[in-house]
Protein backbone atom coordinates (compact mmCIF):
# COMPACT_ATOMS: atom_id res chain seq x y z
CA UNK A 1 0.00 0.00 0.00
CA UNK A 2 2.82 2.37 0.90
CA UNK A 3 6.46 2.29 -0.09
CA UNK A 4 9.11 4.73 1.09
CA UNK A 5 12.42 4.71 -0.77
CA UNK A 6 15.51 6.39 0.71
CA UNK A 7 13.59 9.24 2.29
CA UNK A 8 15.82 11.91 3.83
CA UNK A 9 14.65 15.00 5.72
CA UNK A 10 16.79 17.61 7.45
CA UNK A 11 16.06 20.82 9.34
CA UNK A 12 18.09 23.89 10.27
CA UNK A 13 19.76 24.10 6.86
CA UNK A 14 20.85 20.47 7.00
CA UNK A 15 22.26 20.58 10.53
CA UNK A 16 19.54 18.43 12.10
CA UNK A 17 18.80 15.10 10.38
CA UNK A 18 15.27 13.80 11.02
CA UNK A 19 15.32 10.90 8.53
CA UNK A 20 18.34 9.38 6.84
CA UNK A 21 17.73 7.19 3.76
CA UNK A 22 14.63 5.75 5.38
CA UNK A 23 12.87 2.94 3.47
CA UNK A 24 9.90 0.74 4.37
CA UNK A 25 7.15 -1.21 2.63
CA UNK A 26 3.70 -1.37 4.22
CA UNK A 27 1.65 -4.31 2.83
CA UNK A 28 -2.00 -3.77 1.96
CA UNK A 29 -4.50 -4.67 4.65
CA UNK A 30 -1.87 -4.83 7.41
CA UNK A 31 -1.31 -2.96 10.66
CA UNK A 32 2.23 -1.60 10.54
CA UNK A 33 3.85 -0.40 13.76
CA UNK A 34 6.06 2.66 13.38
CA UNK A 35 8.18 2.70 16.52
CA UNK A 36 10.98 4.74 18.00
CA UNK A 37 11.97 6.94 20.93
CA UNK A 38 10.95 10.58 21.03
CA UNK A 39 12.75 12.59 18.35
CA UNK A 40 13.64 9.54 16.27
CA UNK A 41 11.95 10.81 13.09
CA UNK A 42 8.52 9.16 13.19
CA UNK A 43 6.51 12.37 13.14
CA UNK A 44 8.57 13.78 10.28
CA UNK A 45 7.85 10.67 8.22
CA UNK A 46 4.13 10.85 8.97
CA UNK A 47 4.06 14.53 7.99
CA UNK A 48 5.80 13.71 4.73
CA UNK A 49 3.14 11.09 3.88
CA UNK A 50 0.47 13.71 4.62
CA UNK A 51 2.38 16.28 2.52
CA UNK A 52 2.56 18.71 5.42
CA UNK A 53 6.30 18.84 4.75
CA UNK A 54 8.40 17.66 1.82
CA UNK A 55 11.44 15.35 1.98
CA UNK A 56 14.84 16.59 0.88
CA UNK A 57 15.21 13.44 -1.20
CA UNK A 58 13.62 10.04 -1.70
CA UNK A 59 10.23 8.89 -2.90
CA UNK A 60 6.87 7.88 -1.41
CA UNK A 61 4.54 5.58 -3.35
CA UNK A 62 0.92 4.84 -2.45
CA UNK A 63 -0.86 1.99 -4.21
CA UNK A 64 1.98 1.82 -6.77
CA UNK A 65 1.69 5.52 -7.68
CA UNK A 66 4.00 8.38 -6.73
CA UNK A 67 2.57 10.41 -3.87
CA UNK A 68 0.56 13.41 -5.11
CA UNK A 69 -1.90 15.88 -3.49
CA UNK A 70 -4.75 13.73 -4.83
CA UNK A 71 -3.76 10.98 -2.37
CA UNK A 72 -4.80 13.14 0.60
CA UNK A 73 -8.42 12.06 0.20
CA UNK A 74 -7.31 8.41 0.55
CA UNK A 75 -5.48 9.05 3.84
CA UNK A 76 -6.88 9.41 7.34
CA UNK A 77 -4.50 10.97 9.86
CA UNK A 78 -5.02 11.15 13.62
CA UNK A 79 -2.15 13.28 14.98
CA UNK A 80 -0.86 12.99 18.52
CA UNK A 81 -1.56 16.70 18.97
CA UNK A 82 -5.28 16.76 18.21
CA UNK A 83 -6.67 19.48 15.95
CA UNK A 84 -10.39 20.12 16.47
CA UNK A 85 -12.26 23.37 17.13
CA UNK A 86 -13.20 23.61 20.81
CA UNK A 87 -16.18 25.95 20.46
CA UNK A 88 -17.75 24.61 17.27
CA UNK A 89 -20.79 22.33 17.29
CA UNK A 90 -19.48 18.75 17.05
CA UNK A 91 -21.94 17.59 14.39
CA UNK A 92 -21.22 20.62 12.18
CA UNK A 93 -17.49 20.17 12.76
CA UNK A 94 -17.45 16.54 11.69
CA UNK A 95 -19.54 17.32 8.60
CA UNK A 96 -17.14 20.15 7.71
CA UNK A 97 -14.08 17.89 7.93
CA UNK A 98 -15.86 15.26 5.84
CA UNK A 99 -16.55 17.81 3.11
CA UNK A 100 -12.88 18.83 3.18
CA UNK A 101 -12.10 15.20 2.31
CA UNK A 102 -14.41 15.33 -0.72
CA UNK A 103 -17.57 13.88 0.86
CA UNK A 104 -21.01 15.26 0.19
CA UNK A 105 -22.74 16.74 3.23
CA UNK A 106 -25.34 13.96 3.19
CA UNK A 107 -22.68 11.23 3.03
CA UNK A 108 -20.64 12.87 5.79
CA UNK A 109 -23.68 13.06 8.09
CA UNK A 110 -24.61 9.43 7.35
CA UNK A 111 -21.07 8.22 8.12
CA UNK A 112 -20.90 10.35 11.25
CA UNK A 113 -24.17 8.89 12.50
CA UNK A 114 -22.81 5.38 11.87
CA UNK A 115 -19.67 6.07 13.91
CA UNK A 116 -21.56 7.87 16.67
CA UNK A 117 -23.61 4.72 17.07
CA UNK A 118 -20.51 2.49 16.98
CA UNK A 119 -18.80 4.51 19.72
CA UNK A 120 -21.92 5.08 21.86
CA UNK A 121 -21.82 8.88 21.53
CA UNK A 122 -25.19 9.62 19.86
CA UNK A 123 -26.00 12.29 22.44
CA UNK A 124 -22.96 14.42 21.59
CA UNK A 125 -24.01 15.73 18.15
CA UNK A 126 -25.05 19.19 19.37
CA UNK A 127 -22.38 19.59 22.04
CA UNK A 128 -19.18 21.62 21.78
CA UNK A 129 -15.78 20.00 22.16
CA UNK A 130 -15.05 22.23 25.17
CA UNK A 131 -17.88 20.44 27.02
CA UNK A 132 -16.22 17.03 26.70
CA UNK A 133 -13.49 15.27 28.66
CA UNK A 134 -10.19 14.47 26.95
CA UNK A 135 -11.26 10.86 26.34
CA UNK A 136 -14.59 11.93 24.86
CA UNK A 137 -12.81 14.43 22.59
CA UNK A 138 -10.51 11.60 21.48
CA UNK A 139 -13.54 9.70 20.19
CA UNK A 140 -14.58 12.70 18.10
CA UNK A 141 -11.05 12.94 16.68
CA UNK A 142 -11.20 9.25 15.76
CA UNK A 143 -14.53 9.74 13.95
CA UNK A 144 -13.08 12.67 11.97
CA UNK A 145 -10.09 10.49 11.01
CA UNK A 146 -12.08 7.51 9.69
CA UNK A 147 -15.16 9.35 8.42
CA UNK A 148 -14.18 9.37 4.72
CA UNK A 149 -13.29 5.65 4.72
CA UNK A 150 -9.58 6.12 3.94
CA UNK A 151 -7.53 3.39 2.30
CA UNK A 152 -4.55 4.34 4.47
CA UNK A 153 -5.10 5.18 8.13
CA UNK A 154 -2.29 6.77 10.15
CA UNK A 155 -2.81 6.75 13.93
CA UNK A 156 -0.34 8.57 16.18
CA UNK A 157 -0.82 7.49 19.82
CA UNK A 158 -4.51 6.66 19.26
CA UNK A 159 -5.06 5.37 22.82
CA UNK A 160 -3.76 8.46 24.60
CA UNK A 161 -6.34 9.81 27.04
CA UNK A 162 -8.58 6.73 27.01
CA UNK A 163 -9.51 4.66 30.04
CA UNK A 164 -9.01 0.87 29.57
CA UNK A 165 -12.63 0.30 28.52
CA UNK A 166 -12.61 2.94 25.77
CA UNK A 167 -9.07 2.00 24.70
CA UNK A 168 -10.37 -1.53 24.08
CA UNK A 169 -13.37 -0.15 22.17
CA UNK A 170 -11.12 1.87 19.85
CA UNK A 171 -8.76 -1.08 19.46
CA UNK A 172 -11.68 -3.28 18.38
CA UNK A 173 -12.79 -0.68 15.82
CA UNK A 174 -9.26 -0.43 14.41
CA UNK A 175 -9.10 -4.20 14.00
CA UNK A 176 -12.50 -4.18 12.29
CA UNK A 177 -11.24 -1.57 9.83
CA UNK A 178 -8.27 -3.81 9.08
CA UNK A 179 -10.60 -6.75 8.45
CA UNK A 180 -12.44 -4.60 5.89
CA UNK A 181 -9.19 -3.93 4.02
CA UNK A 182 -7.90 -0.68 5.50
CA UNK A 183 -4.11 -0.40 5.75
CA UNK A 184 -3.06 1.09 9.09
CA UNK A 185 0.17 2.70 10.27
CA UNK A 186 0.23 2.74 14.07
CA UNK A 187 2.70 4.95 15.91
CA UNK A 188 2.68 4.32 19.65
CA UNK A 189 4.87 3.84 22.70
CA UNK A 190 2.47 1.20 24.07
CA UNK A 191 4.37 -1.96 23.19
CA UNK A 192 1.58 -4.22 24.43
CA UNK A 193 -0.68 -2.70 21.76
CA UNK A 194 2.01 -3.32 19.15
CA UNK A 195 2.20 -7.02 20.09
CA UNK A 196 -1.57 -7.42 20.10
CA UNK A 197 -2.36 -5.54 16.89
CA UNK A 198 0.58 -5.18 14.50
CA UNK A 199 1.55 -7.53 11.70
CA UNK A 200 4.78 -5.68 10.87
CA UNK A 201 7.00 -3.16 12.63
CA UNK A 202 9.81 -0.76 11.84
CA UNK A 203 11.98 0.82 14.53
CA UNK A 204 13.58 4.22 13.93
CA UNK A 205 16.36 5.57 16.12
CA UNK A 206 18.29 8.80 15.56
CA UNK A 207 16.84 9.17 12.03
CA UNK A 208 17.84 5.64 10.91
CA UNK A 209 15.74 2.50 10.52
CA UNK A 210 17.44 -0.03 12.75
CA UNK A 211 15.11 -2.98 12.20
CA UNK A 212 11.92 -3.96 10.43
CA UNK A 213 9.90 -7.02 9.44
CA UNK A 214 7.10 -9.27 10.60
CA UNK A 215 6.62 -8.79 14.31
CA UNK A 216 7.26 -12.47 15.17
CA UNK A 217 10.47 -12.49 13.10
CA UNK A 218 11.69 -9.31 14.79
CA UNK A 219 11.10 -10.79 18.24
CA UNK A 220 12.82 -14.02 17.18
CA UNK A 221 15.96 -12.05 16.25
CA UNK A 222 16.39 -11.04 19.88
CA UNK A 223 15.79 -14.35 21.63
CA UNK A 224 18.56 -15.55 23.95
CA UNK A 225 18.01 -19.33 24.07
CA UNK A 226 16.30 -18.81 27.42
CA UNK A 227 13.64 -21.29 28.55
CA UNK A 228 11.03 -21.16 31.29
CA UNK A 229 10.74 -24.42 33.23
CA UNK A 230 8.20 -25.55 35.81
CA UNK A 231 8.72 -28.81 37.74
CA UNK A 232 6.81 -30.61 40.46
CA UNK A 233 7.73 -33.56 42.69
CA UNK A 234 11.37 -32.42 42.88
CA UNK A 235 14.06 -34.91 43.91
CA UNK A 236 16.34 -32.66 45.97
CA UNK A 237 19.60 -34.54 45.37
CA UNK A 238 19.01 -34.64 41.61
CA UNK A 239 18.14 -30.93 41.60
CA UNK A 240 21.41 -30.06 43.36
CA UNK A 241 23.36 -31.97 40.71
CA UNK A 242 21.29 -30.31 37.97
CA UNK A 243 21.97 -26.82 39.38
CA UNK A 244 25.71 -27.44 39.47
CA UNK A 245 25.71 -28.54 35.83
CA UNK A 246 23.14 -26.22 34.18
CA UNK A 247 23.07 -23.21 36.54
CA UNK A 248 19.34 -22.32 36.37
CA UNK A 249 18.31 -18.70 37.06
CA UNK A 250 15.53 -17.06 39.08
CA UNK A 251 14.55 -20.21 41.00
CA UNK A 252 11.18 -19.92 42.74
CA UNK A 253 9.50 -22.58 44.90
CA UNK A 254 5.75 -21.95 45.14
CA UNK A 255 2.69 -24.12 45.86
CA UNK A 256 4.58 -27.37 45.28
CA UNK A 257 6.01 -26.12 41.95
CA UNK A 258 9.54 -25.05 41.14
CA UNK A 259 9.94 -22.33 38.50
CA UNK A 260 13.21 -21.23 36.91
CA UNK A 261 14.83 -19.97 33.72
CA UNK A 262 17.63 -21.83 32.02
CA UNK A 263 19.85 -21.03 29.08
CA UNK A 264 20.33 -23.78 26.53
CA UNK A 265 22.51 -23.51 23.45
CA UNK A 266 23.11 -27.24 23.12
CA UNK A 267 20.95 -30.29 22.41
CA UNK A 268 17.43 -29.72 23.77
CA UNK A 269 16.71 -33.45 24.14
CA UNK A 270 19.66 -33.81 26.50
CA UNK A 271 18.35 -30.95 28.64
CA UNK A 272 14.86 -32.43 28.70
CA UNK A 273 16.21 -35.81 29.80
CA UNK A 274 18.12 -34.15 32.62
CA UNK A 275 15.03 -32.21 33.73
CA UNK A 276 12.93 -35.37 33.90
CA UNK A 277 15.46 -36.90 36.28
CA UNK A 278 14.92 -33.93 38.61
CA UNK A 279 11.12 -34.06 38.79
CA UNK A 280 7.86 -34.05 36.87
CA UNK A 281 8.07 -31.61 33.95
CA UNK A 282 5.07 -29.26 33.90
CA UNK A 283 6.25 -26.47 31.57
CA UNK A 284 9.11 -26.11 29.13
CA UNK A 285 8.81 -23.09 26.84
CA UNK A 286 11.22 -20.78 25.09
CA UNK A 287 11.17 -17.19 26.27
CA UNK A 288 10.63 -14.98 23.21
CA UNK A 289 11.39 -11.36 24.14
CA UNK A 290 8.50 -8.92 24.24
CA UNK A 291 8.42 -5.90 21.93
CA UNK A 292 9.20 -3.77 24.97
CA UNK A 293 12.40 -5.78 25.52
CA UNK A 294 13.22 -5.61 21.80
CA UNK A 295 12.68 -1.84 21.78
CA UNK A 296 14.97 -1.23 24.78
CA UNK A 297 17.70 -3.59 23.56
CA UNK A 298 17.70 -2.28 19.97
CA UNK A 299 17.72 1.39 20.93
CA UNK A 300 20.48 0.93 23.53
CA UNK A 301 22.71 -1.14 21.22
Amino acid sequence: MLKALNVTKTYQAGKKVALNNFSIEVPKGSIYGLLGPNGAGKTSFIRIINQIIQPDSGQIWIDEKRLTPEHIQQIGYMPEERGLYKNMNIGDQITYFGELKGMSKRHAIAQAEYWFDQLNIDQWWNKKLSELSKGMAQKIQFVVTVLHQPKLLILDEPFSGFDPLNAQLIKDKILQLKEKGTTIILSTHRMESVEEMCDYVALINQSHKILDGKIFDVREQFKRNLFHVVLSDIVDEEFERFKALYKPEQILHEHGLTHFHIRNENDTNTLLSALMQVGKLRTFEEKIPSMNEVFIHAVKS
